[in-house]
């Protein structure tokens, strides 16, 4: 019985994988996995620390009024409605009559989702931060930007890095909705090859386990970050 267990799983290996060299399928996948996870991330913590120091200025100072409530608005929206739902419109309504790189919209559409969420999460640790610093940065002479750059954001990314941590890896798995506008993505990869096998067990598995191999890394890199920093702190 463990002998016919192995044949099988063999045998499953060699048609999910080898045959027809359908491991191309897997690879090509996992860089556009890659790729799109990685450059969103980018996106989603520029657009993201940018969208909280607006809002957050506009809660201390009364400036960015106009600027302040379209972030709310987006923010809002972003939030609210499936990822899935805003990669289809961004592909089939936005860029619908626009040559552009399938995975280009992949990017855009998982970066300004993430956006969102790392603004949230920067503006909770913007709060988390005593006032008291921020009126003492004022006494010396600092603007907003420049107590935010000096002072408070170093210490509130200290303060969220695993709740960033746990939205990075989030959106690696996010990605995983990209085979609805026709990229090649992890998952898409595994459903081609067993649209040829017919069968769906192994590649699915083997799917999983990248995904988990990819998301158990990011994790052990956030821990090995934060403990960097409890390190500097002390």
């Amino acid at each position: 019985m463990v002998l016919d267990f192995f044949s099988s799983l063999s045998d499953d290996f060699y048609k999910s994988l080898v045959y027809q060299e359908r491991y191309q399928f897997v690879l090509k996948g996992l860089g556009n996995t890659i790729v799109m996870a990685l450059f969103a991330t980018i996106i989603g913590v520029l657009l993201g620390v940018l969208i909280a120091l607006i809002i957050d200025c506009n809660n201390k100072t009364g400036k960015f009024g106009l600027l302040s409530g379209i972030c709310k608005t987006y923010v809002s929206i972003i939030r609210g409605t499936p990822v899935l739902l805003q990669l289809m419109i961004i592909y089939y309504v936005i860029f619908k009559s626009v040559d552009i790189n399938i995975v280009l919209v992949g990017i855009i559409a998982f970066g300004l989702n993430s956006a969102a969420y790392v603004s949230e999460i920067i503006k909770s640790g913007i709060i988390s931060i005593h006032k008291g610093q921020y009126e003492a940065s004022k006494a010396l002479g600092f603007n907003y930007f420049e107590t935010m750059r000096y002072v408070i954001l170093p210490q509130a990314i200290r303060n969220i890095l695993p709740a960033l941590g746990n939205e990075f890896i989030t959106l690696l798995k996010e990605t995983s909705v990209a085979g609805y506008i026709g990229i090649v993505d992890l998952t898409k990869a595994s459903d081609i090859i067993a649209s040829r096998t017919y069968d769906y067990f192994f590649p699915l598995i083997l799917i999983a386990i990248i995904y988990l191999i990819m998301t158990l890394g990011l994790s052990k890199l956030v821990n090995l970050m934060e403990r960097k920093l409890s390190n500097v702190r002390n």
